[in-house]
């Protein structure tokens, strides 16, 4: 029994391969700005980057759901990892823009993979922060030995959920998937996590519809308090990563690259100073991407992994914050 005991303390959570995907329809802030004029809102490219550093993102097509963004994520990363559905005995969605209200995106991803052993599929939702969140309870599962192979996924439309009359919020978002195949191993990987929420600010950030009776009630389109959220992201997002620092006995000597939830170039940039790293040791795809909420943090891992950034032995923050108002970190070498 003891040595049953130690053999499950010291495994390790290890990421073995990345993976992301963007749909094909890329919009220029210019391409939205002429979208908007003919509903009679007015933007500008100069208007958008200055206030939040986005120059692009992308849209789905119609017909397109969130398991077809996460499917074609899921499968670059196993391939990267060199494993098969048959090697994967735990998957984790984090969106908050699922397919459908039941079943999970998971389940209907876990069909679409061929994964038909029974591995448990469930979907994580807690907005921006969903990545971080799935990552840290797959890693709790690896280190009890109740999965040796999972795979996590950030995905969303927020397209289908956004008031393109509201210029305040609709230019910001995007849709988009990132993955990682996380493996149990002898050799260190995720060092610490810090998980966090305070439901006291369910207003500030919410989509706050629901389906009843087979109508839709409230407002089914996303509503937030910049402002007010964007205070909230500058202090959380410290607290965290010091905080998952702090469980791993490191420093920030110890960052060599911040992911951060690609939400505003502002915030990231803010986070980057307080915890003393350079603009060069920030990975940044928000300029591209958008905010894909759920999906930007594994979408920006693999970016920099795949142009080679981000190398083998590189300790990565990655940190995130949304709505619920949710927030944390997650501390890793890679």
């Amino acid at each position: 029994m003891n040595a049953m005991a130690h053999s499950v303390q010291s495994l390790h959570t290890r990421i073995a391969g990345t993976g992301s995907y963007l749909p094909p329809r890329r919009l220029s802030n210019a391409d939205l700005a002429a979208q908007l004029a003919q509903q009679g809102i007015e933007t500008s490219d100069d208007w958008i980057v200055e206030r939040t550093g986005i120059r692009a993102r992308h849209f789905v097509d119609d017909g397109v759901v969130c398991s077809d963004l996460a499917e074609q994520a899921a499968r670059r990363a196993m391939e990267a990892a060199g494993v098969g559905p048959q090697d994967i005995d735990l998957l984790i969605v984090a969106t908050s823009t699922p397919d459908m209200v039941f079943p999970s995106t998971a389940a209907i991803l876990q069909g679409k993979l061929g994964i038909t052993h029974g591995a448990p599929a469930f979907d994580v939702q807690a907005v921006c922060s969903g990545f971080v969140y799935a990552l840290t309870v797959a890693d709790s599962l690896i280190r009890t030995g109740t999965a040796r192979r999972a795979l996590v996924i950030g995905a969303e439309v927020f397209s289908r959920i956004l008031d393109f009359k509201d210029r305040t919020t609709c230019v910001l978002f995007g849709d988009g998937a990132g993955a990682v195949v996380l493996e149990a191993s002898e050799k260190p990987g995720i060092l610490s996590t810090d998980l966090h929420a305070d439901g006291r600010h369910v207003g500030i950030l919410c989509t706050p519809g629901t389906v009843s009776g087979g109508q839709v009630l409230g407002d089914p389109t996303l509503k937030m308090d910049g402002q007010a959220v964007f205070k909230m992201a500058v202090k959380v997002l410290e607290e965290a990563a010091r905080a998952a620092l702090d469980k791993a006995g490191a420093t920030d000597a110890d960052i060599d690259f911040l992911i951060p939830h690609q939400a505003n170039i502002r915030i990231m940039q803010s986070t980057a100073r307080k915890l003393k790293l350079g603009e060069d040791r920030v990975i940044v795809t928000v300029d591209q991407h958008g905010n894909t909420s759920a999906a930007s943090i594994p979408l920006a891992l693999d970016t920099a992994v795949r142009d080679g950034r981000i190398q083998r032995g590189h300790r990565l923050m990655l940190e995130g914050v949304g709505g619920g108002f949710t927030w944390g970190a997650v501390y890793l070498v890679y």
